[in-house]
């Protein structure tokens, strides 16, 4: 097989199942409103069941609806019919993902989720078959072949079963009124997360690691201050703890550029006035756009009655990933 007959190969995978996709769009009708006001209105969780690949893609939709507020879970068949059916709790409901809509561990667990009175939907590959005669809702996922070339890899049937459970868990999810903030309560630990929760106050040099001096403080000490707290940076506050300004390292190359005598200068002479603040009850990742804005790499961060409490740095939103990707 030469370099372009492998090429051509795997473009007609794709060809083929992304013909199988647009078929589904048109297979999408009032079934399928049914199925997803069945999963919203839901007093229990939902649970998904299919043998081999299908059980596959189950566990995906499993995870894309418990990441989108939709509490689900998989169920192995076979296990099910030997004690983990008692996962299982009425008010649950389950949808059940089949290619052929009659295999036997299937057609058995699907007897028993009725007479526990569970609501079925099924995501079936043949909407006539003994699987879809008992369930509540079904929804088409057949496909006219499989890319498999001898039609026997399910290909094809797995990616619309896949996408067509997508479709059910995001329209579930606007249903829901499901937030950006929602998510991020579910994905604390990811970037996106943090970019929609994380506090500048969880994460700000506050306390004795907060580089702070008063305006008639000498260089010296506003020097050693900034050494010690190692940020490049002191607000500078008056006797009222007022923000009056801030010293970088940047202001003091420029007084040097005027001056090499320091000795009678104060941190108010070395301040820039009117330094860039934030609240700390705002989100980090406002921090960083505005530090992006104002290019700088340092704000000070006040209190409800703008007292400067702390200060975020840069370099540390940059290492939690709250940049856009």
């Amino acid at each position: 097989m030469t370099d372009k007959n492998i090429l051509d190969k795997g473009k007609k995978v794709i060809e083929i199942e992304l013909g199988a996709i647009k078929e589904l769009s048109s297979k999408i009708n009032g079934s399928f409103v049914e199925a997803v006001k069945l999963i919203y209105n839901s007093s229990g969780r939902i649970v998904l069941t299919g043998m081999g690949k299908s059980g596959l893609i189950a566990r995906k939709i499993v995870a894309t609806l418990n990441s989108t507020g939709t509490a689900a879970f998989y169920l192995h068949p076979t296990d099910a019919l030997h004690g983990d059916l008692g996962m299982v709790r009425k008010g649950d409901v389950a949808i059940i993902l089949s290619k052929s809509g009659a295999t036997e561990e299937l057609v058995n667990l699907v007897m028993m989720f009725k007479r526990m009175e569970i609501k079925i939907i099924g995501l079936l590959g043949l909407s006539k078959s003994s699987i879809a005669k008992e369930c509540n809702i079904v929804l088409d996922a057949s496909v006219k072949e499989e890319a498999c070339p001898y039609d026997l890899a399910p290909t094809s049937s797995t990616t619309t079963a896949l996408v067509l459970g997508d479709a059910l868990a995001i329209a579930v999810l606007e249903l829901r009124g499901f937030t950006q903030e929602d998510f991020a309560m579910l994905h604390p630990a990811g970037s996106l997360g943090k970019r929609l929760s994380l506090k500048i106050s969880e994460i700000m040099y506050r306390g004795s690691d907060f580089p702070s001096v008063h305006e008639e403080a000498s260089v010296k000490d506003t020097i050693l201050q900034m050494t010690q707290k190692r940020l490049g940076a002191t607000c500078v506050v008056n006797s009222k703890s007022n923000l009056v300004g801030i010293v970088t390292d940047g202001d003091l190359r420029r007084q040097l550029e005027k001056t090499l005598d320091l000795k009678n200068l104060r941190a108010k002479d070395l301040m820039t006035k009117n330094p860039k603040t934030i609240n700390a009850n705002l989100l980090a990742s406002f921090a960083l756009q505005q530090m992006e804005n104002y290019s700088i790499t340092s704000l000070i961060a006040l209190d409800d009655n703008g007292k400067p409490i702390g200060l975020v740095h840069l370099h540390d939103l940059v290492k939690l990933g709250l940049q856009r990707r």
